[in-house]
C-alpha cells in the first residue's frame, strides 16, 4: 500500500513521522547542532568554490592594473564578510535589504571589472 501511494503524500508522510521522532526523543538539540554543522558546511563550501574560481583565473588577473585588482578584489572580500554577517546575526527587515543591497553592488562591481578587462577593441 505503501509503495502505490502519492509519491508527494509518501513524502510528506515521511517528513511527518521525522518530526514526530524528533518530538518524542527530544531531539532537539541534536537537530539544532545537525543545522549548525549543515550552515557552517555550507558556508564553507561556498568559500572554497570561489576560492576554485579564483585559482583556475589568477594568472589572468594578475595581469590587469592595481585599480582593477583592487576592485575585484575587494569585490570578493566584501560579499565574503557579508555572507560571514549574514550566517552569524540572521539579518531581518532593513539589515536583510541592506544585505541583498550589498551582495548585488559587490557583484556589479566585480562582473563591471572583469568585463572591463575583457573587452579588447
Amino acid at each position: 500500500m505503501f509503495s502505490q501511494m502519492n509519491p508527494t503524500l509518501r513524502g510528506f508522510l515521511v517528513i511527518a513521522a521525522i518530526a514526530l521522532v524528533i518530538i518524542f526523543l527530544n531531539l532537539y538539540v541534536a537537530l539544532a547542532s545537525l543545522f549548525l554543522i549543515a550552515q557552517i558546511a555550507f558556508f564553507l563550501a561556498i568559500a572554497f568554490f570561489i576560492y576554485l574560481l579564483w585559482r583556475e583565473r589568477r594568472s589572468d588577473i594578475e595581469t590587469w592594473p592595481t585599480r582593477a585588482k583592487v576592485a575585484f578584489y575587494g569585490g570578493a572580500l566584501l560579499i565574503v564578510v557579508a555572507l560571514g554577517i549574514f550566517f552569524v546575526r540572521r539579518p531581518a527587515g532593513f539589515e536583510a535589504i541592506a544585505f541583498l543591497f550589498t551582495l548585488g553592488l559587490a557583484g556589479f562591481a566585480m562582473w563591471r571589472t572583469w568585463r572591463d578587462q575583457h573587452t579588447y577593441g
